[in-house]
């Protein structure tokens, strides 16, 4: 089995200087992580080259030296860089997720081109991956992938990691393609993030544009958990920890001490990127050199800035101001044995750079937004007996965990000047504290146990979803239960009804039975075998009225009444609300826009269906802190359904009308169906051999599960032998159409 490994770009540098392929390995943090993992799995990459060509010839030779390393490129053309890479990735995705809406472009030909290449990488995934292989997809560049492979292979295992932050709901809905994206990503079994904020934003986005709902962290599509964590990446600890040690090291060490001298050395290191916040920094050390002249001549900030995307007008522009304010500084400051600022506009070796984070005495890592940054992480990691001290913006993700270092909101210059004068006269006792503790949990939480813990989490919810499909009704499970139910004498159909007979409506009153509904009913309780019973938490005036005419039993307001041989009964005195309850609902009306109040004679519901999703459910946890002591001292219940909190006597649910039914009558089949957790007491009253059905999200006590309510009057109509079950629900045709996919790759030679 083999573990796929999804990327924009291969860990591979393929260049053609002189018309002969170069191969170079890349030592970025993600391909040093994933090449450490401990896997049983063989690891495969997939990603583009880093090179466009458009000869056969030249594809067939970088593809056949590639696939000696499990590398499979996915080749790209010059189009492709322009429009998704450069326009949609990173002209579009990465301001708006970096919080830089004015720099966000949109063109339809950068979307278009997003969607093709994701495709293209579906195709080249589709065409390697095998049953019981997994797939990882790293980033921002695949969000439509997870969803692309999830309708071709239904039951494939797909993990997707956001490296970059996801912004809030108000700024993402801003994005036109919103719905496919979340769609996309919800294609993965996994999802994870940096920090728990931008999980949480992610959670918000989903809920507000696609009207799902979480619970916790997972949410459930089809016959499938999605689950959503926040798994903060490390780095490669002992690379860089004792890395003073190494003799080519020591001597870079040595080289940087010597170019800066005595000065005190505050060090950045930035990819050129507006996100960085290089300008700001610059602004807080011209204010720090202004107001403080006893440092002058003491103190040199040394900034690294590796190329990138500088051809890009924002890019450009950014590069001209930085030039611009260092001169401005260097012009205004230096002297002849000191320059303020040392300016390096390139990348430089591992060497080099671990070199420069062990003599700085100040790490100045400001980005006005940033995933998680590593840099930060990597500096701490090379303190090895040696002191140290780093600023860090409370805007990076590595904040989360490095909570000893002196953090500035970047957007403040003078928090940047104050925190340097703090770093410059911190004690040395201190600086090695605060190393300490963050080196503590650096050495923890390295990117080996990154990719550990998320490759564990993906197994683990596959592992719960191949389980859930098992509860998926087939048709081997409606001949079995077809098989059952005509074998038997005496019969009990316990039928929730809405969200199970019928679909859901915003407004519940427009939930009246169809034609069709009203025939199939006819139609069960037209066999004498059959007791079929309406078990619903709606009030009984409204069941009477849709379906008084047929000769069925009901009970309705969550077993407060039931009808049986044509007269309701009811099990309790009709409930006096008192303006304490009734005073506490009302006040959440009032707060919570489109939701209403539902009073029955034993029940009182608040619906929040056509609310907001965000509010809606704050004011449900809300309503429920508020009515705990007051329905406690009434000993009253509180019930919490799909959208509705609705508050009632103990005495009675759907449960105690099931095992009022089973003590009058012994049953040799019993069906049970409902869509909601009030319908879990039903299938936990019914004996082990019933069959239960939850619509919708799998339940842990339903024995199993139909995923759309559009397929209950299939199902019961097949059971009745009146047509044959037709797979309604897309995920059923899926389940048909991975199989069918399967064998075809397994048995068909391969193309490309």
């Amino acid at each position: 089995m083999k573990l796929y490994i999804i990327a924009n770009r291969l860990p591979v540098k393929v260049a053609n200087p002189d018309g002969t392929f170069v191969f170079s390995r890349s030592e970025g943090g993600l391909a040093t992580g994933l090449d450490s993992l401990q896997t049983s799995y063989e690891k495969h990459w997939i990603g583009w080259p880093g090179i466009c060509t458009n000869k056969e010839k030249d594809k067939v030779e970088i593809n056949t030296k590639l696939e000696e390393m499990n590398f499979h490129p996915v080749f790209l053309s010059d189009a492709n860089i322009k429009n998704y890479y450069e326009g949609y990735s990173n002209s579009t995705i990465w301001p708006l997720c970096h919080y830089f809406f004015a720099y966000t472009l949109y063109k339809y030909c950068f979307w278009q081109s997003y969607q093709e290449v994701n495709q293209l990488f579906c195709d080249e995934i589709c065409r390697l991956v095998r049953p019981g292989d997994k797939v990882w997809i790293q980033d921002y560049q695949l969000m439509l992938l997870p969803g692309m492979l999830r309708k071709k292979y239904p039951d494939l295992c797909i993990g997707y990691f956001h490296h970059i932050p996801f912004p809030s709901y108000e700024l993402f809905r801003i994005l036109p393609e919103r719905a496919e994206i979340l769609k996309g990503l919800l294609g993965a079994d996994f999802i994870a993030f940096h920090t728990h904020d931008y999980m949480r934003h992610f959670i918000s986005a989903v809920e507000r544009v696609l009207h799902i709902d979480f619970k916790l962290d997972e949410v459930q599509i089809d016959n499938r958990t999605v689950r959503v964590d926040a798994l903060p990446m490390g780095i490669n600890y002992e690379l860089y920890h004792k890395a003073s040690y190494k003799p080519e090291i020591k001597q870079a060490i040595d080289r940087t001490r010597k170019l800066f001298g005595n000065h005190k050395l505050i060090l950045s290191v930035d990819r050129l990127d507006y996100s960085k916040g290089i300008l700001h920094r610059l602004h807080g050390f011209a204010t720090f050199l202004e107001h403080h002249p006893e440092y002058h001549n003491k103190v040199t900030l040394a900034m690294v800035i590796v190329p990138s995307r500088d051809h890009v007008g924002s890019y450009a522009e950014l590069k001209t101001k930085i030039d611009e304010e260092i001169g401005s500084i260097n012009g205004r400051y230096s002297t002849i044995d000191w320059t303020p600022v040392c300016y390096f506009y390139h990348g430089f070796s591992l060497e080099e750079l671990t070199a420069m984070y062990y003599v700085a005495d100040i790490a100045l890592v400001t980005p006005l937004r940033d995933g998680m940054n590593l840099v930060a992480k990597e500096y701490v990691a090379t303190k090895y007996e040696n002191t140290g001290v780093l600023i860090l913006s409370e805007m990076a993700g590595a904040i989360v965990e490095l909570t000893d270092a002196i953090q500035i909101n970047p957007n403040d210059t003078e928090q940047i000047e104050n925190a340097i004068c703090q770093a410059l006269e911190m004690p040395e006792k201190e600086q090695k504290e605060r190393l300490k503790r963050m080196q503590a949990i650096l050495s923890v939480q390295t990117v080996n146990k990154w990719a550990t813990d998320f490759v564990n989490e993906m197994n683990t919810i596959c592992a719960k979803n191949e389980w859930l499909r098992k509860k998926h009704i087939t048709a081997s499970t409606i001949a079995q239960i077809k098989l059952k139910y005509n074998q038997a004498k005496q019969r009990l159909l316990l039928l929730d009804y809405d969200g199970t007979l019928a679909a859901l409506k915003l407004h519940p009153e427009d939930a009246q039975p169809t034609p069709e509904l009203i025939n199939l009913l006819q139609q069960l309780t037209s066999d004498p075998a059959n007791h079929v019973v309406i078990n619903s938490g709606r009030d009984h005036i409204t069941l009477e009225k849709w379906l008084g005419c047929l000769p069925l039993s009901m009970a309705a307001e969550h077993g407060a009444f039931y009808k049986e041989n044509g007269a309701w009964h009811k099990n309790t005195e009709k409930f006096e609300w008192g303006t304490g309850i009734l005073s506490i609902l009302q006040m959440f009306v009032d707060r919570t826009p489109r939701s209403h109040l539902e009073i029955k004679e034993t029940a009182i519901a608040w619906h929040y269906r056509e609310s907001d999703a965000w509010l809606g459910s704050l004011r449900a946890q809300q309503l429920v802190s508020a009515l705990v002591s007051i329905c406690t001292r009434q000993k009253l219940q509180i019930l919490q359904g799909n959208k509705v909190v609705e508050i009632k006597s103990p005495d009675y649910n759907k449960g105690s009308e099931v095992r009022r039914l089973l003590v009058n009558k012994h049953y040799d089949f019993i069906l049970v169906m409902g869509d909601d957790t009030t319908d879990d007491d039903m299938f936990q009253a019914v004996p082990p051999n019933a069959f239960t059905i939850k619509i919708g999200a799998v339940s842990e006590t339903a024995n199993y599960n139909l995923s759309a309510q559009s397929d209950v009057l299939h199902f019961l109509r097949a059971i009745l032998g009146k047509q044959k079950m037709t797979l309604a629900d897309e995920s059923s045709k899926n389940l048909l159409i991975s199989s069918f996919s399967f064998l075809k790759d397994l048995l068909l030679p391969n193309k490309k």
